[in-house]
């Protein structure tokens, strides 16, 4: 057996490794959505459609707390983009791997570009030097398939679920996703990025709410960290 190929197996196992708290993760807060989309008032095609189409965790509990107090569509649509907003640097960041690829398989693979996919990617990439095909398309289905089963699963069980928010269970999806970004720090740039991110959410979310926290961290800590790249390139 090459080097090269060990080299690549060894880099999977670790991406399988890494993924299994994501699994975990996505039932969790997957079944919590599921849960509030039911008592929220979603019929379970709505509640799918929500994890399949948007497929965006705080958007989806974003828009679903905007429909629950009659929000018209055009701001729903508007808020989700901003929240959002921060894939278009995940997009940019991983581009350079990707620019051979078909744009079929491109739009595949960014359709499943979600934070987690987004952390497990590069954390491969890294590993690699390059884009590994099979890993990156294992890194978004990580999310998208237990997160979609978990809301079918959460919504059928919304009559007897309890508040989640009992259990401590409302808090997991921020505590993953804070375990995944201090994993991906590697030099000054990310460290900023990380620091930049935390801050701007706290204060957003002290002087605002929730929402403003979730994009301004987003935004403005990817924003640092890319602007202490450039100049240190």
């Amino acid at each position: 057996m090459s080097g090269a190929a060990v080299t690549l197996q060894s880099a999977r196992r670790r991406l399988v490794v890494d993924s299994v708290g994501i699994w975990v993760i996505a039932i969790i807060v997957g079944g919590i959505f599921g849960f509030t989309a039911r008592q929220g008032g979603l019929s379970l095609l709505e509640a799918i459609a929500f994890s399949s189409i948007l497929f965006a965790g705080a958007s989806q509990f974003a828009a679903l707390g905007l429909l629950a107090v009659n929000t018209p569509w055009p701001s729903i649509v508007l808020l989700v983009w901003l929240l959002n907003a921060r894939h278009l640097l995940y997009s940019a960041s991983v581009a350079p791997y990707t620019a051979q690829l078909s744009r079929r398989l491109r739009a595949g693979l960014a359709y499943l570009l979600t934070d987690e996919a987004f952390a497990l990617t590069t954390a491969h990439i890294a590993r690699l030097g390059r884009i590994d095909i099979p890993a990156a398309w294992y890194a978004g289905l990580t999310i998208f398939v237990p997160w979609n089963g978990a809301t079918i699963a959460g919504w059928l069980a919304g009559a007897a679920l309890p508040n989640p928010a009992l259990f401590g269970l409302d808090v997991v999806f921020a505590a993953a996703m804070a375990g995944l970004a201090i994993g991906l720090v590697k030099d000054r740039a990310a460290l900023l990025a990380l620091v930049v991110g935390c801050v701007s959410a706290v204060a957003a979310a002290l002087v605002v709410d929730s929402s403003a926290a979730i994009l301004l961290g987003g935004l403005l800590g990817p924003l640092a960290g890319l602007t202490l790249y450039r100049r240190r390139s």
